[in-house]
């Protein structure tokens, strides 16, 4: 096996502030929260960037630079930014970061999905929200869908081809990955692939073990297992830690943090990211995996190497 990579995905689009007073939103808070997670084990780093005043989702490149030159000038991990989004952010406006900072890497969504968080409204009274925009982004995700045509990863393979920033295709269910296998065939992406395995979210796949395993065995007949590397992500708890456990076992790699579960143990909030990333770190080594570091990682999934960034 591969040593282990972790990804430390540090505050999403989804998770509300109202949810957890620990969700870092302003580029200090997350580029603080990065070096913790790069300290307890994290390879690479997950990135979105928030309004610093408002804590709203943002696609905004400055936000994005300012993040990963704070993560850059205190620690080696990978800095991989999202290409994901709200719905009133275009593809062209997701696609914005990896021009303007060439990284090492960055999301590639390989699929259109319903992609819905609005029975978090349920859970709350107008009063209990932090921000005002936090009750009607919930619940107008209701009639979201998440928008990855053909088309727009045909844009974003190119835009990232021509920056040398690696795709982390992010498949959500088992026909994402049938989308990942045509691209395969037509050139458009070359093997290995580097892949997330994204389960639990209300539109996708479910995180029962079952389901974890039939997208690896799908994966395994499209393209072969000598043509991928996979990691694994569980929303929400206890199913991060189950399907870390699993994909720890079978050879793959993992990711946690706030964006996907704000849960330690069972109604017990994370303080931070970085601790979620030390207990999936003692269940490694109670398995016998080793940890990656970030230059391991680089190594692994073929990476051109942080002097290469624009940041």
């Amino acid at each position: 096996m591969d040593k282990l990579i972790i990804t430390a995905a540090l505050t999403g689009n989804i998770t509300l502030p109202t949810q957890t007073p620990y969700l870092p939103l302003t580029p200090e808070q997350i580029a603080e929260e990065a070096v913790r997670c790069a300290d307890a084990g994290a390879a690479s780093i997950h990135v979105h960037a928030r309004n610093p005043q408002t804590g709203q989702p943002s696609t905004d490149p400055a936000v994005f630079k300012e993040i990963a030159t704070l993560i850059k000038a205190k620690t080696n991990v990978i800095f991989c930014p999202t290409t994901g989004g709200t719905a009133d952010m275009t593809a062209a406006d997701r696609i914005k970061v990896v021009p303007a900072l060439k990284p090492e890497l960055a999301t590639c969504n390989m699929g259109s999905i319903n992609f819905s968080i609005h029975p978090i409204v349920d859970r709350y009274k107008d009063g209990d929200y932090k921000y005002d925009w936090e009750k009607e982004f919930a619940a107008s995700t209701k009639d979201f869908i998440f928008r990855n045509t053909f088309g727009d990863i045909e844009h974003f393979y190119k835009t990232m081809q021509e920056n040398e920033t690696k795709p982390e295709h992010e498949c959500y269910d088992v026909g994402h990955l049938y989308n990942l296998s045509f691209f395969v065939r037509r050139g458009l992406i070359k093997t290995p692939v580097w892949m997330q395995f994204v389960t639990g979210i209300l539109g996708g796949i479910g995180s029962d073990l079952e389901s974890i395993m039939f997208m690896k065995q799908t994966a395994d007949r499209l393209l072969g297992a000598q043509n991928y590397k996979y990691s694994v992500i569980g929303a929400g708890y206890p199913a991060e830690f189950y399907a870390d456990t699993l994909s720890i076992m079978m050879g793959g790699h993992v990711r946690v943090g706030l964006e996907d579960n704000i849960f330690i143990q069972k109604g017990v909030l994370a303080k931070s990211n970085a601790e979620l990333v030390e207990k999936v770190v003692r269940i490694a080594r109670e398995l016998g995996r080793e940890i990656a570091t970030p230059d391991e990682a680089r190594q692994i999934l073929g990476l051109k190497g942080k002097d290469k960034v624009n940041f």
